[in-house]
């Protein structure tokens, strides 16, 4: 890595609030299970197994049965083409710095997890941002123009990075589109690396799109027990790819940051993804559940705020109308109602100018109403004034 790393804005600002409000607003990840749920789904040779369980060391890799039961959730990959990660944080840091080098062109898309934007333009390699939207104000719309990912196209293009379902708009486009970048990719020989860390949190399933793994050679699939398994405390993530090579260069990285991952994680880890429909459904309920709150909630705030529901994912990208700003506004709602959502500036960008007047808030955790009670007090009492 050639240059510096910068602060992790979203990091910093969660770091100062998340554990210290009463009402977390922009979470982005699942409903947690407890230890004790985890086991239920087992049966009693699990929970002996868990009990008995060494705290030894683990292969790098990670171990046989989680590469296993996560190649599973793949329609074509197999133990071989998974690599386990501590989260989807070390995965995206050696990835990013793996797939580019000085010399290199990326594209990265905009909005986006701040490390797949920083660790990439830290490498040295020239990089350019897709924009996930076209107009503003009002009349913005997320989407994935394949004609501007074209315009943006070099000789020395070797990545394109995207996320989809978005973080944080929960944008997802449509089929017909993401084949058509999978294509494109596959044509020029470029490496596409799709974060995939919401998949499975459609609120209509008929828009999750296939797995970038599983479509081609030239592409990696990030993924990740936090987001749409709610199950951030394993710090468990993982990239497949049918490249094998490219996996064993990472995976040598990976002796410089975690080694392995621990024992008791993966155990548990596989167990949930043993069950992994019964896990992400309840998740999806939840999220459901939550919907017609949302909608009343946002409804009555119509002349402060506009929304959509996300395409997938538990997290949405609101506009925020009020004089004040959407800075000066979650910091007053910090102070004074003791509730946390995050600004647009946390997800200020290197590469292109993105909307100001956003503000992200997440549906994915259980019994939000005293929450979103606060949030609509202050709201309205914003649009009051």
């Amino acid at each position: 890595m050639s240059r510096r790393l910068p602060d992790f804005a979203l990091e910093v600002y969660l770091g100062e609030h998340e554990f210290t409000v009463r009402h977390h607003l922009t979470a982005s990840d699942s409903q947690s299970w407890s230890v004790d749920e985890l086991l239920a789904l087992g049966d009693e040779s699990d929970r002996r197994a868990f009990g008995e369980l060494s705290l030894g060391y683990t292969p790098t890799w990670g171990t046989a049965t989680m590469r296993s039961a996560i190649a599973a959730t793949y329609d074509t990959l197999t133990e071989a083409d998974v690599l386990v990660c501590s989260g989807a944080q070390e995965a995206m840091f050696w990835a990013m710095q793996i797939l580019v080098e000085p010399g290199d062109h990326a594209i990265v898309s905009v909005p986006n997890y701040q490390s797949m934007e920083s660790v990439a333009i830290a490498t040295g390699a020239d990089i350019s941002g897709l924009a996930l939207w076209t107009g503003h104000g009002s009349s913005l719309q997320w989407t994935l123009d394949i004609d501007h990912v074209k315009s943006l196209l070099r000789p020395n293009t070797k990545l394109i990075s995207v996320n989809f379902p978005n973080n944080p708009t929960g944008f997802v486009p449509d089929l017909a589109t993401w084949l058509e970048l999978v294509e494109l990719c596959d044509r020029r020989g470029i490496w596409l690396y799709s974060d995939e860390v919401y998949r499975g949190l459609e609120l209509d399933t008929t828009k999750r799109l296939p797995q970038a793994g599983d479509l081609s050679p030239r592409a990696i699939s990030l993924n990740v027990m936090s987001k749409a398994y709610g199950l951030p405390g394993l710090r468990i993530g993982w990239l497949a790819c049918q490249d094998r090579s490219l996996l064993s260069r990472l995976e040598r990285a990976k002796h410089y940051t975690t080694i392995c991952n621990a024992g008791p994680s993966e155990f548990l880890a596989t167990l949930a993804l043993r069950n992994a429909e019964a896990v992400t459904a309840r998740n999806r309920r939840i999220m459901h559940d939550n919907l017609p709150a949302l909608q009343a909630m946002m409804k009555r705030c119509e002349g402060i705020v506009e929304w959509s529901a996300p395409d997938g994912g538990c997290v949405m990208f609101p506009r925020y109308l009020g004089a004040d700003g959407v800075e000066a506004f979650a910091e007053s709602l910090v102070r004074e109602r003791s509730a946390v959502v995050l600004p647009a500036s946390v997800y200020a960008s290197q590469l292109l100018e993105i909307p100001r007047d956003r503000f992200r808030i997440g549906m994915g955790r259980a019994n939000p109403e005293e929450g979103w009670a606060q949030l609509e007090a202050h709201l309205l009492a914003a649009q009051s004034r």
